[in-house]
C-alpha cells in the first residue's frame, strides 16, 4: 500500500516563544541531509542577482523605492521546480532565495549613498567617478555585512526565536514552504497573493485609486495642513497592510506613536519657533518654514530628530546586547586558538553550523585590509593618516550598528539604513575635516566611506532575513553564509555597471534627470558640511534624549525612532494590520480556535505581501519599457482618493472575513 504524503507545515512552535527546554524542530530535519547548493541553485541565484538588482537600480534612482526582492525571487524559485518537478527542492529554493536577494540589500546601499557623487560632480567638475569607486564600496561593504553578522546569527535567530515577529522572513518562507505544499494545502496563499498583487498593480499601473488616502481630500483637511501643518495620511496597499498584521499590534503601536509624536506634535510646533531659531537648528536649511508643507517641515527638521532616537536607540543596543558581542568575540579567541576540537564542530547539528570562525575572523582581517587599500590607493590620493582614521571611522560604526540593523529588521521589517547612513555621512565628514580632508576631495571620501557602511548595514539587515528563513525550513547556515558572498559579488559588479549606464542615459541632474532622493539628500547634507556649515546637532539631541527616556519607561526606544523617521502614512497602516491581528485572534471563547485564525491569517498577510512586492516588480518594469497606462489626471481627482479609502475597506474586510471562517481543525 502507498504510504500517503504528509502535509508540509511549518511546527506550531515557529512563531512563539519556545517553552523551558523545548527545541524547535525545522521542516528538513538536523539529521539528514538535503539538496541545497548545486549547479541548479547556484545557477538560478546567480540570475535572480543580475535581473533583480538591475531592476532594484533603476526603480530605487526613478521613485526612490527599493523593493524587497526575497519574496518575488523566493516566489519565482517555487515557480520553476514545481514546472520541472524537482523533488526536495525545499533547500534548493532557500539557497536560490538567498544568493538572489544580495540584489536588493546591494542596491539599497549603493543607490543611498554614491549617486550623490554624479550630482555634486555637476556643481564641482573636478571631482571624479569611476566604477572601480561604485563597485569596491559595495562589494567590500557587502562582505563585511555578512562577516560582521555571522557570530550574531544564533542570537537573533534562535537564541530570541519568537520574541520579534520578522515579518519579511515569515511571508518568504510562507511562499518558499508552499511549494512543498500541494495545490490544496497553498490555495489560501496562492488567492491571497493573487488578490494582493491586483490590487496593488492597479494602483502602480493605472492609477485607478490612490495609494495613500490623506485628510488633504476635504477643503477643511487642505486648510489644517497649510495654516496648522497637521496631516493624516494612511497608505491604503495590500503590501504594507499585510505586514501590519505580521509585525503584531504591540510594535504597531510603539511604532505608530513615534510618528504621531511627530507629526501631531513636532510639525506643527515647529513653525511657532520662528525662521531664525529653525535655521540655527538646521543651517542647511534657509527657505521659510511657513511656506513649507508639513511634508517638508518633517524632511528638513522632524526627521532628524527621528535620526538622533535611531542612533542612541542604536547606542543603547549595542550597550544591551555587549554580552552578545562579547560572546561573538570570546568565540573567535577560542577557536582561534583552537580550544573548539573537531568532535565538538561535529556534533553540532547540521542546521546550526555557521562557517567556522577562523574563516570569519581572517576574512573581516582581509576585508578591512581591502578596505585600507581601496581608501589609500583609490579614494584618499595616497594619504596614510586619511586612510587609517578612514577604516576605523567604517569598521567600528559598521560592526557596532551591524545589530541595530538586524533588530531593526526583525521587528518590523524595515531597515532605517538610510537614517544611520546619514549620521555616519555626519560623523565621517566633522572627522574627516579634523583631520584636514575637506573639499571635494572630503566629499568623494565622505560618501564613499558612507556607501562602504550602508551596504554593509543593508547587508546585515537583509541577511538576518535570510538566515531565520533557513532557521526555519532547516537550512544550513554555513552553506547560505558562505555562498552570499558569490551572491554579493554578482550584485556588485551589476549594480555598478547599472549606476555608470544610468547616469550616462537619464543622469541625477537637470531635467528629465532620475530623482534619486536619497542620495540627493545625502548631497545635501554632505556638501555644507565640507564646506564649513554646521549639521543639525540639536536635533539629533533631541531625537537622543527622547530615545533615552522610552529606554527608562521600559519602551522599545528604536520602535518609536523609527515610527518618527518613517513616513507618517506607512505606519498607520501597521496598526489597522496590528489591529486585524488582535481582532481575529480574539472572537472565539476556544483558545485553540484563534490561535489557527491568527496563523491563517498570518498565511493570507504573507499572500498579500508576495503578491504585492511581485506585482510591484512586474509594473516597475513595464514602466521601464517605456509602456505608461497611468491615469494621471483621474488619479490626481478627489473621488481617486475616496475610492483608495472604500476599497481598503473592502480589502479589510475581506481579509477579516476570510480570516473568521477558517474552522477548527
Amino acid at each position: 500500500m502507498k504510504e500517503e504524503k504528509r502535509p508540509v507545515e511549518l511546527p506550531e512552535n515557529a512563531y512563539r516563544e519556545l517553552k523551558e527546554g523545548e527545541e524547535y524542530q525545522p521542516v528538513m530535519q538536523p539529521g539528514k541531509a538535503y539538496p541545497e547548493a548545486n549547479f541548479w541553485s547556484i545557477g538560478w541565484g546567480i540570475l535572480m542577482a543580475v535581473i533583480f538588482s538591475a531592476a532594484a537600480a533603476y526603480l530605487g534612482l526613478k521613485v526612490g523605492q527599493v523593493f524587497e526582492a526575497a519574496i518575488p525571487i523566493a516566489i519565482i524559485a517555487v515557480g520553476v521546480s514545481t514546472l520541472t518537478k524537482r523533488k526536495n527542492a525545499l533547500g534548493e529554493n532557500v539557497i536560490i532565495q538567498s544568493i538572489g536577494s544580495c540584489s536588493g540589500v546591494i542596491v539599497a546601499g549603493a543607490i543611498f549613498t554614491l549617486p550623490a557623487l554624479y550630482i555634486l560632480q555637476a556643481k564641482y567638475p573636478d571631482m571624479t567617478v569611476n566604477f572601480m569607486q561604485v563597485f569596491l564600496s559595495s562589494l567590500l561593504g557587502g562582505v563585511l555585512g555578512i562577516l560582521f553578522l555571522i557570530p550574531f546569527r544564533k542570537y537573533f535567530v534562535k537564541d530570541m526565536h519568537g520574541k520579534y515577529p520578522f515579518p519579511e522572513a515569515t511571508a518568504t518562507t510562507q511562499v518558499l514552504i508552499s511549494g512543498e505544499k500541494g495545490a490544496g494545502q497553498a490555495k489560501p496563499l496562492i488567492i491571497s497573493g493573487l488578490i494582493g498583487g491586483i490590487f496593488d498593480f492597479v494602483v502602480a499601473t493605472f492609477g485607478l485609486w490612490r495609494e495613500a488616502f490623506t485628510s488633504r481630500v476635504c477643503a477643511w483637511g487642505t486648510a489644517l495642513a497649510t495654516k496648522a501643518k497637521l496631516v493624516f495620511s494612511i497608505n491604503t496597499g495590500a503590501a504594507v497592510l499585510g505586514l501590519g498584521y505580521i509585525v503584531g499590534l504591540k510594535y504597531a503601536c510603539i511604532i505608530a506613536a513615534g510618528s504621531a509624536v511627530v507629526w501631531f506634535v513636532i510639525v506643527p510646533l515647529l513653525p511657532l519657533l520662528g525662521d531664525t531659531f529653525l535655521q540655527s537648528l538646521n543651517p542647511a536649511i534657509t527657505d521659510p518654514i511657513a511656506s513649507m508643507e508639513p511634508e517638508m517641515i518633517f524632511t528638513s527638521y522632524a526627521r532628524h530628530i527621528g535620526i538622533g532616537g535611531i542612533a542612541m536607540a542604536g547606542i543603547l543596543g549595542i550597550i544591551k546586547s555587549w554580552p552578545v558581542i562579547k560572546s561573538a568575540v570570546g568565540l573567535a579567541g577560542r577557536e582561534l586558538k583552537g580550544s573548539k576540537n573537531n568532535a565538538t564542530a561535529q556534533a553540532t547539528p547540521r542546521t546550526q553550523r555557521d562557517l567556522p570562525m577562523k574563516i570569519v575572523v581572517g576574512g573581516v582581517i582581509v576585508a578591512l585590509i581591502a578596505v585600507f587599500m581601496f581608501f589609500y590607493f583609490g579614494v584618499m590620493d595616497f594619504n596614510l593618516l586619511h586612510a587609517v582614521v578612514g577604516i576605523l571611522v567604517v569598521g567600528i560604526i559598521a560592526f557596532l550598528f551591524t545589530t541595530v540593523a538586524a533588530n531593526a529588521i526583525a521587528i518590523v521589517g524595515s531597515n532605517p539604513v538610510s537614517g544611520m547612513t546619514l549620521m555616519t555621512l555626519i560623523l565621517a565628514s566633522v572627522i574627516m575635516v579634523f583631520v584636514g580632508l575637506k573639499g571635494t576631495a572630503g566629499i568623494v571620501a565622505a560618501l564613499i566611506m558612507g556607501g562602504v557602511v550602508c551596504t554593509a548595514l543593508s547587508m546585515a539587515g537583509g541577511f538576518i532575513t535570510d538566515l531565520k528563513i533557513g532557521y526555519w525550513l532547516g537550512s544550513t547556515p554555513a552553506t547560505q553564509q558562505g555562498w552570499k558572498f558569490l551572491g554579493t559579488l554578482v550584485s556588485a559588479l551589476t549594480v555598478g555597471g547599472v549606476l555608470i549606464i544610468l547616469n550616462k542615459t537619464y543622469g541625477f541632474v537637470g531635467e528629465n534627470a532620475l530623482v534619486a532622493p536619497q542620495a540627493n539628500a545625502m548631497a545635501a547634507v554632505i556638501d555644507p558640511l565640507m564646506s564649513g556649515t554646521g549639521a543639525p546637532w540639536w536635533l539629533y539631541a533631541t531625537g537622543a534624549v527622547i530615545a533615552l527616556i522610552l529606554n527608562f519607561c521600559g519602551i522599545s526606544a528604536l520602535s518609536f525612532a523609527l515610527g518618527m523617521f518613517i513616513p507618517f502614512e506607512l505606519n498607520i497602516p501597521l496598526v489597522v494590520g496590528g489591529l486585524i491581528n488582535w481582532y481575529v485572534g480574539s472572537r472565539s471563547k476556544d483558545t485553540a480556535l484563534n490561535k489557527e485564525r491568527v496563523e491563517h491569517g498570518t498565511l493570507l498577510a504573507s499572500g498579500f505581501i508576495a503578491g504585492g512586492a511581485l506585482m510591484g516588480v512586474v509594473s516597475a518594469a513595464l514602466k521601464f519599457a517605456g509602456l505608461d497606462l497611468y491615469m494621471s489626471n483621474w488619479n490626481a481627482t478627489s473621488a481617486a482618493e475616496w475610492l483608495s479609502i472604500v476599497m481598503y475597506a473592502v480589502l479589510i474586510i475581506y481579509f477579516v472575513m476570510s480570516v473568521l471562517k477558517k474552522k477548527k481543525c
